[in-house]
């Protein structure tokens, strides 16, 4: 597997990062975490050059971390700054510093060359920072499986009527064709269901009571986030044609982070058009998503467990799978060019 080096990822929530040392993993590098008395996020390689202990298992000194094994400190930009028992700091005495930023409550960071990390490239959500809508900050979704099938899951809306009758989908869509329209790093997959009864999540949050015209556009943006569009109106309102005054509408945002070749984390929240009238719905939308979500994982960790009984078999594609394969020729796309990009240094 390739990964898209060059491009921001979610790395971790922004409350998880303080003052403590915090240890993660992304695309098989260990990377150490933790913020400046300033309040500034640090991302360093989770390795001292010396012996390779991990950093994370260190301690602060000021905005610095000391190596927990002989104490050779570090700085923020990863130079080494104290080397005890001697005087000279060779210039190999460093650690790799990641370009990170603070944005939508998530801490991103930037595995790829540090000369590309565009802060205007992170990640951006206009309703995000709406006052009319409000924000629900989901959780960490660990899976067993790779990034590109949790890619692949969220390129597709005709899973939900069969992975998330509970929560998410219902019989109603099952054979309503999907749209899929693809423009540079975006795959955007659509389905609109017209006249049908409400999913489960819209009863549970009390809304509608009779048939609904409701949506889904996945909106895919290579190689790691997602946002799915989805709502519904009361049949007949006009929500086919783009009039969303009286809806439930939804951005469902998924950040997903390659932990390595075998793991993935999936950063999710949810940003709405409605403000709950109890905090404790806003509880019930947690819940039910996370229900969703852990179905998708149970789904996904089963695939996985087959590919690797069967490491030759070849799945069978069919016509819901267009918009994951236009996403995977799309990731691949961009892997081969930062490849091709190392190649010509």
């Amino acid at each position: 597997m390739t990964y898209v080096r060059n491009n921001w990822y979610a790395i971790a929530w922004s409350g998880e990062i303080g003052e403590a040392l915090v240890a993660r993993r992304i695309m098989g590098e260990p990377v150490v975490l933790y913020r400046t008395a300033a309040g500034e996020p640090v991302a360093l390689e989770d390795r001292c050059p010396h012996r390779f202990l991990p950093l994370s298992m260190g301690r602060r000194k000021g905005d610095a971390i000391e190596c927990g094994y002989h104490g050779m400190t570090f700085g923020g930009d990863g130079l080494c700054r104290r080397i005890p028992g001697q005087e000279t700091i060779p210039d190999t005495a460093r650690v790799r510093s990641y370009p990170v930023r603070d944005h939508m409550g998530l801490v991103w960071i930037w595995p790829g060359d540090p000369k590309l990390a565009d802060p205007a490239l992170v990640f951006d959500l206009a309703q995000y920072h709406d006052p009319a809508w409000e924000v629900v900050h989901g959780e960490a979704l660990h899976v067993r499986a790779t990034c590109l099938a949790l890619a692949e899951n969220l390129c597709d809306p005709a899973h939900v009527a069969f992975v998330h009758q509970s929560t998410l989908g219902n019989s109603a869509h099952e054979d309503v064709p999907i749209e899929v329209e693809i423009a540079d790093r975006r795959v955007t997959t659509t389905r609109w269901t017209i006249d049908a009864e409400p999913i489960p999540l819209f009863r549970k949050l009390g809304r509608f009571e009779g048939n609904i015209d409701r949506w889904q556009i996945y909106i895919f943006d290579a190689p790691s986030t997602s946002v799915i569009d989805f709502g519904g109106a009361a049949t007949g309102t006009g929500a086919p044609e783009g009039r969303r005054d009286d809806c439930v509408w939804m951005f469902a945002c998924h950040f997903l982070t390659p932990v390595d070749h075998d793991r993935a984390v999936d950063h999710w929240l949810v940003v709405k058009n409605f403000r709950a009238a109890d905090p404790k719905d806003n509880e019930v939308l947690k819940d039910q998503l996370r229900m969703a979500f852990n179905e998708d994982k149970e789904i996904l960790e089963a695939i996985r467990a087959e590919e690797e009984r069967v490491p030759d078999g070849r799945p069978l594609r069919i016509a819901v799978d267009k918009g994951a394969v236009m996403m995977r020729r799309i990731v691949d796309r961009l892997a081969r060019a930062e490849c091709d990009a190392v190649a010509t240094i």
